[in-house]
């Protein structure tokens, strides 16, 4: 699927005509640049490699150099494969105006980390219940996990505490609102995973 590399700038809202308020995403989409061109006869699948964010030069290695200056262009921070483009070349510049307002993308990124976490706030358990009756210290605790003699384990994917967040997620048919094509933004309707200044890729 096409797409492209942005920033979460962060959320905001938009109204309309009647004063309803919607909730929308900030993103800055681009512009990115094609850093590779890949063939299937050479790399045996077609695809193309963008770049986003600049990098400094001191930082980068003297194979990305080269990389970079193949495609005759300063250093980037983020590369990414998209495919479905058709009729781009190597150092081609692709920017928001790929998009249209009112057509749906799907954005991907990596959601806030919320370190270890217990079960009511990982998977939303209720609790024992009864705060009375000698339940002083078992609120928010698991309970049983599984039975004794048989099966004598604890069954793969039992919903138990453990690590929160910091994971890929991709979240579909957000609507575009709009395109603010001359300062290389986004308006999408909703939120998308991961923290402001984060990186996502939009994809149609």
């Amino acid at each position: 699927m096409p797409g492209i590399i942005g920033k979460k700038i962060g959320m905001t809202s938009v109204y309309s005509a009647e004063g309803k308020a919607t909730p929308c995403t900030v993103i800055e989409a681009g512009p990115c640049v094609v850093t590779q061109v890949k063939t299937q006869d050479r790399d045996g699948y077609e695809a193309i490699q963008l770049g986003f964010g600049e990098r400094k030069e001191r930082n980068t290695p003297n194979a990305l150099k080269g990389h970079f200056k193949k495609a005759k262009t300063t250093p980037k921070s983020k590369l990414v494969e998209f495919k479905g483009f058709d009729g781009l070349n190597l150092g081609d510049v692709v920017d928001v105006q790929m998009f249209e307002e009112g057509e749906f993308v799907g954005i991907a990124g990596t959601s806030k980390g919320k370190g270890f976490q217990g079960v009511v706030k990982r998977h939303n358990f209720g609790g024992v219940g009864q705060s009375t009756h000698g339940q002083h210290n078992r609120l928010r605790a698991p309970g049983s996990i599984g039975a004794c003699s048989y099966p004598a384990r604890v069954f793969k994917g039992m919903r138990m505490a453990g690590q929160m967040g910091n994971k890929r997620v991709t979240v579909e048919n957000l609507e575009v609102l709009r395109i603010l094509a001359d300062k290389n933004l986004i308006v999408v309707k909703g939120s998308i995973p991961g923290p402001k200044g984060s990186t996502v890729t939009i994809q149609k």
